[in-house]
């Protein structure tokens, strides 16, 4: 689309954009059980994050702001109601998305991913995959949330990426400190990472020693956790095995290892929260990062939605986390 159209688009409202299909509903009816994500859905999801001239970065507050908006509406159809988690840092007011998908229990996971990027860049897999990853989860989940043993809190976080990485500014840090005297509630948290980018022969990387322990072919998804976390990562890659579609590599590491804690789930570790990273292993695979070049074409969006349907599987699994400490080794 070229950008004068899209900015009609823009300025037409969200009962216009309806009629440009620029959203997809959701509803409370029951789906069959088979239920699995789409690719097409991924699709529309990340042509309206990715904007091809304006960049989500922390500098265009208003196009973080567009993001943002969108993908409250597009939950609410859905049938899962958000807030903004607001604050303010550099003069500025930056928001999280924060959503409940409310089942009546005790227990909670949360499912995550950040919607900025660095600087003046497309950021499809960093980290538009991530995002329209979690909204395909929550997509199914609503429809199937009979199937649920937890509420599920979707976070869209803000401020991921330089210079808020690493500091308390970060959309994570926000989020994970308003959850922090939920922690006993708290049984999984999420972090969708980059998960679009895969490659059948060769071309996949790892921190120093971990080369001869892994494929050279960079065409899995890895689970990525701390020794607490470990039960979760093998739930995850047991999930996406019983799939057979799609590889699945655990790596339990601590912090020091390059690259383990680059994500919003660094935020949780340090509150003493569970919490994975499930990514395409970013720079490690997908010479793209943070460069002009990382745009949608270059997605695989059937393994995206695999990734999608293993992270449904183990949501919608009968005791979920007595399973998961079965598991643990």
């Amino acid at each position: 689309m070229c950008r004068s159209t899209w900015n009609k688009v823009r300025g037409m409202g969200w009962i216009s954009a309806l009629l440009w299909g620029t959203f997809i509903q959701g509803g409370h009816s029951a789906a069959p059980s088979a239920e699995l994500a789409q690719a097409q859905n991924l699709k529309i999801y990340l042509e309206q994050i990715v904007h091809p001239n304006v960049y989500r970065n922390y500098r265009n507050v208003d196009e973080l702001n567009r993001v943002s908006t969108w993908l409250r509406e597009q939950m609410r159809l859905f049938g899962i109601p958000c807030q903004f988690q607001t604050y303010q840092t550099y003069g500025q007011n930056y928001r999280n998305v924060v959503c409940q998908l409310d089942v009546g229990h005790a227990k909670k996971a949360i499912i995550g991913a950040h919607y900025d990027v660095y600087e003046d860049l497309p950021g499809a897999d960093d980290n538009a995959s991530g995002v329209a990853g979690v909204l395909e989860t929550a997509r199914i989940l609503a429809k199937q949330r009979q199937n649920l043993k937890q509420n599920v809190e979707f976070v869209f976080y803000t401020l991921e990426e330089p210079p808020f990485f690493r500091s308390k500014d970060m959309g994570s840090y926000r989020h994970a400190k308003s959850v922090l005297a939920q922690k006993e509630q708290i049984e999984a948290i999420y972090i969708l990472e980059m998960i679009g980018f895969y490659r059948e022969q060769d071309g996949q990387d790892y921190p120093t020693g971990l080369k001869w322990l892994y494929p050279k072919d960079g065409n899995f998804i890895a689970a990525v956790s701390n020794f607490q976390s470990r039960h979760m990562a093998a739930q995850y890659c047991t999930a996406m095995q019983h799939r057979k579609k799609l590889d699945c590599q655990r790596l339990v590491a601590p912090e020091f290892i390059t690259g383990v804690d680059f994500s919003d789930h660094l935020n949780y570790w340090q509150m003493d929260m569970p919490a994975i990273m499930i990514t395409d292993t970013a720079f490690f695979r997908n010479k793209h990062y943070h460069t002009a070049q990382d745009t949608i074409e270059k997605l695989n969006l059937g393994k995206m939605a695999e990734v999608v349907n293993g992270l449904v599987k183990i949501l919608q699994e009968q005791n979920n986390r007595k399973n998961g400490k079965k598991m643990q080794s």
